[in-house]
C-alpha cells in the first residue's frame, strides 16, 4: 500500500507527506475546507475538526489556478467547492484560469490529482454523481459541460457533454444531480428558470426541460435523499425579507412538480443551502439578513418551518455545509474572514459553537465543504 501511494506521487509530481501529514492522513476526525478564490493563487484552506465540532486550521493548498477575487460573493453560486459522495476527492473551480482542480482527500490533507480546463468561461458551481462531474461556465456563453473521474483522480473530458443553457447570459449559479443520477438540475439566476437535463448512459445530457422557478430569485438547488429538489430564491427586490425555499419532485420527462411552494424564510438574500444526511432538516443561509433558517424535510418533500424558522444568527453568511455525521453546521463568513461553527439539536435549532476567524477578508471567499 505505501509503494501504491508513492507511485501516485511521483506520477502526479506530488510531495510526498511530511510525518505531521502523515499522521493527519491516518486521523479519522472529520474536516472542513473553504476556498480563498483568490486572484493571484487560489488556494483551499483546511482546517481539521474535533468531536465537538470546533476548528483548527491545518494548512492551506494550492489549486494551481486562479480565483476570481473580490469581496461579497463574487461567483454568485452554491457549489463552487465540492466534496465527493463518498468524500475521496474535492474539486474546486478556478474562475479566473478557467479551470477545475481535483484533489485526492486524505484526512485534512489534500494532494492535487489534476487540473483540467472547464470547458468555457468562468466556472463558479460543480455537482458530482458517481464518476461524472459536471461544471457551470457562467462567462461567455452560459453552458454546463461533463467529466469522468478516473480512479486515479483525473477528470477526463466527456466527448459531446457541452450543453449551452437558454440564453447567453443566464447567470447560472447551481447544479445538482438527483440522488439516482437520472437528472441534472441546474439553476438559471439571470432568466430565473429551472432546467432539469435528463442523464444519458454515456455520461451527456438529453434534452432539457426548462421551467420558471415560482419564486424570483432562484438561485441553489440541492437534493433531499428521498428525491425531492429543494429550490431557495431570494425573492421579489421589493419584498422585505421575501426570500423563501421550495420543494419539488421529478416526474417523467423532467416535468417538475411542485411540493411545498414558496415556504417563507423570514430572511434576504436566501442564496444557499445544506441537508442533514438522514434528510431530515433543511438549513438556508440568508445574507441579506445574516441569519440562518431552518425547515424539516417529510417524506413526501413538505416543507416544514422549524420553531420559529430563524434558529442562528451570525455576523455574516454565505455559503453552508454540513458534517458528514450530520451533527455540526459551518457557515462561510466573508466580512470577518472565517468559519462559523453550529452544533445541530435533535430539535433542528442551531447552537452557536463561536467561530475561527483567520483567512483574510479581502481574498474573495466562495465555497465550503465539510466531512
Amino acid at each position: 500500500m505505501k509503494c501504491v501511494f508513492v507511485a501516485l506521487t511521483m506520477a502526479y509530481g506530488l510531495a510526498l507527506p511530511t510525518a505531521g501529514l502523515a499522521q493527519n492522513i491516518l486521523q479519522k476526525s472529520g474536516a472542513v475546507f473553504v476556498m480563498t478564490n483568490a486572484a493571484d493563487g487560489n488556494q483551499v484552506v483546511s482546517y481539521n475538526r474535533a468531536a465537538d465540532g470546533t476548528l483548527t486550521e491545518f494548512e492551506r493548498f494550492d489549486t494551481g489556478g486562479r480565483g476570481s477575487g473580490g469581496n461579497s460573493d463574487p461567483l454568485g453560486s452554491q457549489g463552487s467547492l465540492l466534496l465527493s459522495q463518498d468524500g475521496s476527492m474535492l474539486f474546486a473551480v478556478n474562475a479566473g484560469s478557467g479551470d477545475i482542480s481535483a484533489f485526492r482527500v486524505l484526512g485534512s490533507t489534500l494532494l492535487l490529482t489534476d487540473i483540467e480546463p472547464s470547458g468555457g468561461a468562468a466556472p463558479n458551481a460543480l455537482a458530482q454523481y458517481g464518476n461524472l462531474l459536471y461544471v457551470i461556465n457562467s462567462g461567455a456563453s452560459s453552458s454546463v459541460t461533463g467529466f469522468r473521474i478516473t480512479g486515479f483522480g483525473q477528470l477526463q473530458p466527456i466527448a459531446n457533454a457541452l450543453r449551452f443553457l437558454s440564453t447567453n447570459i443566464t447567470a447560472a449559479s447551481s447544479l445538482a444531480f438527483s440522488p439516482n443520477g437520472a437528472f441534472l438540475v441546474v439553476i438559471e439566476r439571470e432568466t430565473n428558470n429551472i432546467d432539469v437535463f435528463p442523464v444519458q448512459s454515456d455520461g451527456t445530457l438529453g434534452p432539457v426541460n426548462i421551467q420558471p422557478s415560482s419564486v424570483p430569485g432562484a438561485f441553489a438547488v440541492i437534493f433531499a435523499p428521498n428525491g425531492a429538489a429543494l429550490v431557495v430564491a431570494t425573492g421579489p427586490a421589493s419584498a422585505v425579507n421575501g426570500s423563501a425555499i421550495s420543494s419539488y419532485s421529478i416526474a417523467a420527462g423532467g416535468i417538475l412538480a411542485p411540493v411545498s411552494n414558496d415556504v417563507p424564510t423570514l430572511g434576504a438574500a436566501t442564496c444557499w443551502s445544506a441537508i442533514t444526511p438522514n434528510g431530515q432538516f433543511v438549513y438556508t443561509s440568508n445574507a441579506g439578513t445574516s441569519t440562518i433558517s431552518a425547515f424539516s424535510v417529510s417524506s413526501t418533500g413538505v416543507l416544514t418551518p422549524v420553531a420559529g424558522t430563524i434558529v442562528a444568527t451570525n455576523p455574516s453568511n454565505l455559503d453552508i455545509a454540513m458534517s458528514a455525521d450530520g451533527k455540526f453546521l459551518y457557515a462561510l463568513e466573508p466580512g470577518v474572514g472565517g468559519v462559523g461553527i453550529f452544533a445541530i439539536q435533535s430539535d433542528g435549532i442551531l447552537m452557536s459553537l463561536g467561530s475561527v476567524d483567520n483567512i483574510g477578508t479581502t481574498q474573495g471567499l466562495n465555497g465550503i465543504a465539510a466531512f
